[in-house]
């Protein structure tokens, strides 16, 4: 087996000062932190957008072939993970739709609400949740992704848009349960820091409280939770 693209699909993201880390977590630079909370850098637009809590996966466009992929790079049609086989059966029923807004050697990033990790969703649309495309030219920023998408994906829930905003302002702003129908609290947010139509960097901040996993199977001893499901898998 190898990586369809050679590495991952989608980098891990740092953490603001008094985000809920882990023991493999990394906090942003302070210029980071500041440039996304304080004081943006001249030219710079701040983007905020709900963080989910599901699955990170990835779908990519290599010659004629559209491929669904976790975040770790390799095809989910491969994983034991009953989540993410799901995620490859769906790309393959909505191979025309992701085919339509890929070019050749270009990847979209999203969430896979299907399997619920920490939060459960009452879902209004699908379970899959689009927040970053690939290029040769780098990650689009987000009025470039809108355009290409053209409204045929979900997208995050916008938050902010324009200056730095403070942590606290994007908590009032995201609210107990977001804009996804969490029926617990939510995850938390990312803020992200482009220019032109390219995404520069990226941070987040995630809630204190929440447990990563903590409704998973192998986590909680008790049956999956679905928060959708294609009837396959139980």
């Amino acid at each position: 087996m190898k990586q369809p693209l050679g590495k991952k699909a989608f980098p891990k993201i740092p953490h603001l000062p008094g985000s809920r880390t882990g023991s493999s977590d990394r906090v942003a630079p302070p210029e980071l932190a500041r440039r996304c909370t304080e004081r943006a850098t001249k030219g710079d637009v701040i983007v905020v957008q709900e963080k989910l809590d599901g699955s990170c996966v990835a779908v990519a466009r290599l010659g004629a072939e559209v491929v669904a992929l976790g975040r770790e790079g390799w095809r989910a049609a491969e994983s034991r993970n009953p989540g993410r086989q799901m995620f490859h059966r769906w790309v393959t029923d909505n191979t025309g739709r992701f085919a339509a807004v890929l070019r050749d050697g270009e990847w979209l990033v999203g969430e896979w609400l299907a399997l619920a990790h920490s939060t459960r969703y009452r879902l209004a649309h699908e379970p899959f949740v689009a927040f970053d495309l690939f290029t040769a030219a780098g990650a689009l920023a987000t009025d470039a992704l809108d355009a290409r998408l053209a409204g045929r994906f979900a997208r995050p829930a916008l938050l902010h848009r324009g200056d730095a905003v403070s942590i606290a302002t994007v908590n009032a702003a995201l609210g107990e349960h977001g804009g996804h129908g969490a029926v617990d609290a939510v995850e938390g947010a990312v803020w992200r820091v482009e220019r032109g139509e390219v995404v520069l960097h990226r941070a987040k901040f995630v809630r204190h409280g929440k447990v990563d996993g903590a409704l998973l199977p192998e986590n909680s001893g008790r049956p999956a939770v679905w928060n959708w499901s294609d009837g396959l898998t139980s």
